[in-house]
C-alpha cells in the first residue's frame, strides 16, 4: 500500500493464502507496528466489490454473521435474501452465537429487529428459528405423523395451513426430516420442495425452500445458491461474496464437489467467466 498504486495482487494473494484466524494476527500486528488499523487503510486503498470481499475477508466469522445480518435489516428495505441464508443454514450452536453477538454489537435483540421488518407466517418462521431449539435426533414415531400433517395442510387441503409447515419444518432435527420428507414423498407422489412451491409464496416460500434444502444437504443448498447468483443476465456479487466468504473455512470443498455433480460444470470456472471483468 505505500507504492504509488497499489498492489491488488499481493493483498489478494496474501490475504487468500492465510485463514481467517490468521488474518485476526496480521490485523493486530499492523496496528502494533503502524499504529493504524489495517481494514481503514485497505478501505482507503481499494474500491467496489474488490474492496467489499477484501473487507469481508479481514471479518471475523461471527461477526461478518451478525454485520450482514444487520445490513439486511436496517438498510432500504428488508434483504429477505440474507435472512432466509443465515438463519436456516447455521447450526443451533452458530444462532446462539449469533444472538449474542448481535447484542453485545448494537445493544440491539435479533428477534425484535426481525420481528420489526417482517410479518406473517415468514416471520413467525424466522423468530422459531431463532430460538435454535430444534428437537435433537429421530422421533421415529412422528416420522409418519409428521408426513400425515404436512400432507393434510398443503396438497390434502383447500388452501393452506401455513403454520403447519411453519411448526415442522422450524423445530424438527435435520436427520428426522429427511425421513419425513421420504415417508411424504411415499404417501403425495410430490417431493417437499414440490408442495411447497406450489402451496406457498413469496418469502416464506423461500425461507421453507431453504429449511428443507439444508435439512437434505447444507453444501448443495450453497451450490445451488451459487449457481443461481451467477446464472442469468448480471451476477449478484453479494451473494457471490457472501457465500464464498462465510462457507471459505467450512465446507467449500463440499460445495465445489455438489456443483459439478448439480450442474455439469465446475465453480472455480463458472466463477471466471462471470467475474472476469470486475
Amino acid at each position: 500500500m505505500k507504492l504509488l498504486w497499489t498492489d491488488e495482487d499481493a493483498i489478494l494473494q496474501l490475504l487468500t493464502a492465510r485463514s481467517n484466524a490468521q488474518r485476526q494476527e496480521i490485523k493486530a500486528a499492523y496496528k502494533t507496528l503502524f499504529g493504524k488499523d489495517l481494514v481503514d487503510d485497505l478501505k482507503g486503498e481499494l474500491g467496489g466489490k474488490f474492496e467489499t470481499l477484501v473487507v469481508a475477508l479481514m471479518t471475523p466469522p461471527l461477526t461478518y454473521d451478525v454485520t450482514c445480518l444487520r445490513n439486511a435489516i436496517k438498510g432500504a428495505g428488508t434483504d429477505e435474501k440474507v435472512l432466509v441464508e443465515i438463519l436456516s443454514s447455521r447450526t443451533a450452536q452458530q444462532v446462539k452465537d449469533i444472538v449474542a453477538a448481535y447484542r453485545q454489537e448494537y445493544d440491539d435483540d435479533l428477534e425484535e429487529d426481525v420481528c420489526g421488518d417482517t410479518s406473517g407466517h415468514f416471520k413467525r418462521l424466522l423468530v422459531i428459528l431463532l430460538q435454535a431449539k430444534r428437537q435433537s435426533g429421530i422421533q421415529e414415531g412422528n416420522i409418519e405423523t409428521d408426513a400425515q400433517a404436512l400432507f393434510k395442510a398443503g396438497e390434502e387441503k383447500y388452501g393452506t395451513d401455513e403454520q403447519s409447515f411453519v411448526t415442522i419444518l422450524g423445530n424438527r432435527s435435520a436427520q428426522h426430516l429427511r425421513k419425513v420428507f421420504d415417508a411424504y414423498m411415499k404417501m403425495s407422489g410430490y417431493e417437499m420442495e414440490e408442495s411447497i412451491q406450489r402451496e406457498t409464496s413469496g418469502g416464506l416460500k423461500d425461507l421453507l425452500l431453504a429449511v428443507v434444502k439444508c435439512a437434505r444437504s447444507v453444501p448443495a443448498y450453497f451450490a445451488e445458491t451459487l449457481y443461481y447468483a451467477m446464472k442469468g443476465a448480471g451476477t449478484d456479487d453479494n451473494t457471490l461474496i457472501r457465500v464464498m466468504v462465510s462457507r471459505s473455512e467450512v465446507d467449500l470443498l463440499d460445495i465445489r464437489a455438489e456443483f459439478r455433480k448439480m450442474f455439469a460444470c465446475s465453480l472455480h470456472s463458472m466463477i471466471k467467466v462471470r467475474t472476469r471483468y470486475k
